[in-house]
């Protein structure tokens, strides 16, 4: 189950990081905003993409959105999202609960500036009513993560 999946994560790496899971739905960026009482642009927004054969995992402000030039600028290609059924098979998580936390299998991590104006990020956690708290560096850290500049202008 991808939310065990994201507790032992935690469990292992960040024994410190709690993960909560709530009543409510957090499956889209308002919602989850509603049900962890923080703005849209603080929830952490993880994207499933593909640029050409190589699978990646971006992760923006939840307001954000990504700038096609600036990405191909950085990667080469533009990118294709993924289906729902894709983004569990590389993720284990379902749409609503992608995280770059506890994937089956090592995936490339991207991180965008939008996130470094918060002191702490909502990331989801496996499940459509999970997340964490954490520091964007931090989750960063923890996911091997690369800081790129890949969304539009605020």
């Amino acid at each position: 189950m991808s939310l065990d999946s994201v507790v032992a994560f935690f469990a292992a790496h960040a024994p410190d990081v709690e993960v909560i899971v709530t009543q409510a739905s957090s499956a889209t960026v308002t919602l989850a905003a509603e049900a962890h009482g923080v703005l849209p642009a603080q929830i952490a927004k993880t994207i499933c993409l593909r640029v050409g054969e190589r699978t990646m995992l971006v992760v923006t402000s939840g307001i954000a959105r990504l700038d096609n030039r600036k990405f191909k600028d950085q990667f080469g290609s533009k990118p294709r999202m993924l289906d729902a059924a894709e983004v569990v098979e590389a993720t284990s998580h379902p749409v609503g609960g992608v995280c770059p936390f506890g994937l089956p299998a090592p995936l490339p991590v991207y991180c965008d500036v939008s996130l470094r104006e918060f002191a702490e990020v909502v990331p989801a956690a496996g499940a459509a009513n999970a997340a964490v708290r954490i520091a964007p560096q931090r989750m960063a850290d923890l996911t091997s993560a690369e800081w790129v500049d890949v969304c539009q202008a605020q």
